[in-house]
């Protein structure tokens, strides 16, 4: 199994038990202990658990977002190929706005070599823009989160205002018919609604996990989406419902 894939699944085990020995852990992945405690001591330093003698507890809870850099790395492949699946859909000219989260940052990497105005809503997205021979970038004011570095506030939302975009491409937290477009944090909830209404086209991008679950905050209702574009994992009956509000669904 690769360190990313155990890091993910003795975090999910962890957040599900509250907390799990050392041992247990072991058996669970297949793994050493000696390996467990260097997967503990990493994700430690992530913030995602605390280490006690013998084991480890969770610190996330339910309703919070895991850390960036433990996403950044999770379902690569999925993300990549969405973020191609986007860039397919966005023409050399057009004016576009990149939401935060690790599959904004994919869709920004597959923009660096097109003839594009393009403002990142985060500083992960911005340095990998940064350099692009044929990019116009634009960077909006906001005071960055920390971790995920995405821009929120008063600054950020004046910024989005000013402009007009022909495509936004916007991440999140949850996506389902029953509930909507939904972000963790009531700041990132503004800013994507900001983000919408600044643009022309709203394009969602989304792996399959997204569809069953629901954050804190309510961004929009889906009938608000243009596109979605997601795995070919995503499930069937959420992907009707997505169709049949009217908005466009790409598995790729």
């Amino acid at each position: 199994m690769a360190s990313v894939d155990r890091h993910q699944q003795i975090t999910d085990a962890v957040r599900r038990a509250g907390q799990l020995s050392v041992a247990a852990l072991a058996e669970l992945t297949s793994t050493s202990e000696m390996t467990i405690r260097r997967d503990l001591e990493i994700l430690t330093e992530q913030g995602v658990l605390e280490r006690y003698r013998g084991g480890a507890r969770s610190l996330l809870l339910r309703g919070e977002e895991p850390p960036f850099a433990l996403r950044a790395q999770d379902d690569l492949a999925v993300k990549q190929r969405i973020a191609a699946a986007v860039a397919g859909m966005i023409a050399d000219g057009e004016a576009v706005v990149i939401d935060s989260g690790t599959t904004c940052l994919e869709v920004a990497r597959a923009l660096t070599h097109r003839r594009l105005t393009v403002m990142p809503l985060s500083l992960h997205a911005a340095n990998a823009l940064v350099g692009a021979p044929q990019l116009r970038l634009l960077l909006p004011g906001g005071e960055p989160r920390p971790g995920e570095l995405a821009l929120t506030g008063p600054l950020a939302e004046a910024s989005l205002a000013a402009l007009r975009f022909d495509t936004a491409v916007i991440g999140c937290c949850g996506l389902n018919a029953s509930n909507g477009l939904t972000a963790y944090d009531l700041a990132d909830a503004a800013i994507k609604r900001a983000v919408m209404a600044s643009a022309n086209r709203v394009i969602a991008v989304a792996e399959a996990g997204k569809f069953s679950r629901t954050a804190l905050a309510f961004v929009a209702p889906t009938s608000a989406l243009h596109a979605v574009v997601t795995g070919d994992d995503a499930p069937n009956d959420e992907a009707d419902a997505l169709e049949a509000a009217g908005v466009v669904v790409r598995r790729v």
